[in-house]
Formats: C-alpha cells, sequence, structure tokens
C-alpha cells in the first residue's frame, strides 16, 4: 500500500458533470454485504494496519460464486470468508477465486481458498510469478544487487539493513498456489450472465488485472484506481530501469476510454462514480509531485533519490513505507529521465545523482 494520500483536486474536469459520488455506505467488516447490482456484493476484510480494510466482491453464477481478492493471511479473515459463505452464498458452492494482483491483501489467502474450497486460481500471468518469486522474507545477507541498488539510491547502509531485518519480521508473508488459470488482456469472463472484459493495467504492479462489465457500467478497479489515495507506483531492485510511473499513468488514461457513469468498484475506500474526475485528479496529483522534484533539484543543482524522498514524504515512515516511498521517489525521477527533463550520474563515490537536464 503506499502511505495515505489526499488527491489534490476536487473540482470537476471538463467533460464530467458534478463532483465524485459515493452512493453506498460501504459494508462492515464483520461478514456484512452490500448489494451493488443483481449478484454483485461487496463486502470488506479488516487489515491491522493504517489502511485498516480491503474491499472484495463476491460474483454470483447461477449454481455457485466467484470471489475477487481474499484479504490478508490471518486467521480472522478465513472465519470471515467461512461466515460470509455460510450467510450469503445460499447454500451454493465457491467456484473460483479471481485475485486482481499479487500483493498480500490481495492474495494473501489465494492458497488457504483455493485448498479450503478445492476451487481454481484466476490471476494474470505477471502477478502470478511475481507471487511466487517474492514469496517468503527477504534473503539474508541481502544480495548484493538489493544492497547496490538501495546505496545508489542514497539511503546509509545501516538503515539498509535497519528496513529489510524489520521487513523479516512481517507477519503477513502468504504461502502461494500450486497451480493458477491464467488471465489475459481483452479475455471475457462470463459470471452470471455479464460479461467482464479484462483489462490490464501496469505500473502498480506487472500486470493488474481489472474487471469491465460494458452492460451494466460496472468496472472491478482493484487498487488501479481509487477514490482518495493514490496507487503506490515504485521502482524496485528487481527492476531498477523500469518507468512504471509513465505505465501507470498510461493505464489511467485507458481506464478513462470507459463509460464516464461507471460504477467503480475500487479495492480500497467507497465504491464510486466519477471515473473521469477521478483519472484527471490522479494525473494533476502527479504534476504537483514532478513541480516539487523539480524545485528540489533546481535549488539542490544535484541530489540523490534519498535526500528527494524526504521532500515528496516529508514524515516519519515505517520500515515498508520507508521503501515504498524511496521507490516511488525513484519513479518520478525515472518518469522525468526518461522524458528528458532530467539527468542521472553516477558519482565516483558510487552514488546516482539527479539534476535537470536543462
Amino acid at each position: 500500500m503506499a502511505p495515505s494520500r489526499e488527491s489534490v483536486d476536487r473540482s470537476p474536469s471538463p467533460g464530467h458533470a458534478g463532483p465524485i459520488e459515493f452512493p453506498h455506505v460501504p459494508p462492515l467488516p464483520d461478514a456484512s454485504v452490500v448489494t451493488l447490482a443483481p449478484g454483485v456484493l461487496w463486502a470488506r476484510m479488516p487489515m491491522p494496519m493504517q489502511l485498516d480494510h480491503i474491499n472484495v466482491y463476491l460474483l454470483r453464477d447461477g449454481d455457485g460464486w466467484f470471489i475477487v481478492d481474499t484479504g490478508l493471511n490471518l486467521p480472522a479473515s478465513r472465519v470471515l470468508w467461512e461466515t460470509i459463505v455460510d450467510r450469503h452464498f445460499e447454500g451454493l458452492p465457491l467456484k473460483g477465486l479471481i485475485c486482481t494482483h499479487f500483493h498480500y491483501d490481495h492474495a494473501g489467502l489465494s492458497a488457504w481458498v483455493t485448498e479450503h474450497f478445492d476451487v481454481p486460481l484466476y490471476m494474470t500471468h505477471g502477478e502470478y510469478f511475481t507471487m511466487r518469486t517474492l514469496a517468503g522474507p527477504p534473503p539474508e545477507p541481502l544480495p548484493e544487487s538489493l544492497l547496490t541498488f538501495y546505496l545508489r539510491a542514497g539511503m546509509p547502509r545501516e538503515r539498509v539493513e535497519e528496513m529489510f531485518a524489520k521487513l523479516r519480521r512481517d507477519p503477513f508473508m502468504p504461502p502461494h498456489p500450486a497451480a493458477f488459470n491464467r488471465l489475459r488482456e481483452g479475455q471475457v469472463l462470463s459470471i452470471g450472465g455479464r460479461e467482464w472484459r479484462v483489462v490490464i493495467g501496469e505500473g502498480h504492479s506487472p500486470e493488474h488485472a481489472c474487471l469491465y462489465c460494458e452492460a451494466d457500467r460496472l468496472l472491478i478497479a482493484g487498487d488501479q484506481l481509487l477514490p482518495r489515495i493514490t496507487s503506490n507506483v515504485l521502482v524496485s531492485d528487481i527492476e531498477p530501469e523500469a518507468n512504471p510511473l509513465s505505465l501507470w499513468l498510461d493505464s489511467l488514461d485507458r481506464l478513462a476510454q470507459l463509460a464516464p457513469d461507471t460504477l467503480v468498484l475500487p479495492s480500497h475506500e467507497r465504491v464510486f462514480r466519477g471515473l473521469h474526475l477521478r483519472v484527471a485528479e490522479l494525473h494533476a496529483h502527479h504534476e504537483l509531485q514532478f513541480d516539487i522534484v523539480r524545485t528540489h533539484l533546481r535549488e539542490a543543482g544535484q541530489t540523490t533519490a534519498f535526500e528527494t524522498k524526504a521532500k515528496l514524504f516529508p514524515r516519519v515512515l515505517s520500515a515498508v513505507e520507508d521503501m515504498m516511498a524511496l521507490g516511488e521517489t525513484i519513479a518520478h525521477l525515472s518518469c522525468l529521465r526518461y522524458a528528458g527533463q532530467v539527468r542521472r550520474v553516477l558519482d565516483d563515490d558510487g552514488l546516482y545523482r539527479f539534476s535537470l537536464a536543462n
């Protein structure tokens, strides 16, 4: 998850009449559900962290149900799923699990759900194999490539070691399912008389699957489009030369081609209408972030990603937030670098230093 940040503007964008709307009161994270459309239910799983819930969705399919995303790998979440099935599935079985992406609040119970209910997992190739690759705690000692990535960004070695020592104590690391059914861009899933088209997003995760029902104007958006906070978009040591922020912004523009009155079913916070306005807000937010970076580079002359992070994320962060904040800072610098606005030089001291190109 990203450190929570408010969107920068709530004024209507051209072509959209009125503000973002929240037409449904959220369910409590106690196995309650809210009906969004016939056969489309909204439930919540609690999370013991600042972002204290994840939305999950239940799709009726005639003789059974599909669920979208799982919540964290916690005993309480398993109990809630069993309660939801007993209370709301009308005696019908679970037929399958769809995970929008690999992050463990979305797929943390995927192994348990698929084994406990004996159902298949549906996921994109990029998300499933990223989940398998990142399964388990960070290695000890840290690989040289990982250390080099953070040291070149300007993070002191002792802080890197401390950050990953805390990450090794992460209590939510889940097992992963042994198999999956692959979702692809443009694939159509027929569930409950509806046709859900797979819309792939990038940037927040490698191959994030959204589901769009054009006939009913419903978009299960996962973390790709959230109503108030922004999705965390970071560069990591796994793909240090990536440009995920550009990919994510392009993905938002593809979502903005969907119907303006679409009901967006996000993974966090409230179900909303105002897709086009929200995309415009997110573009405006990141333009402000780019302005902060450019101003800092102009004043500093040369700077590291770690020094720039303090301008974008000035508050004290937890270990996980610190890692995400640095990765997101690098993502902004990389986006500007690939656009030709920023230069990067590897200095004799082994640090990447950034400066304005003009």
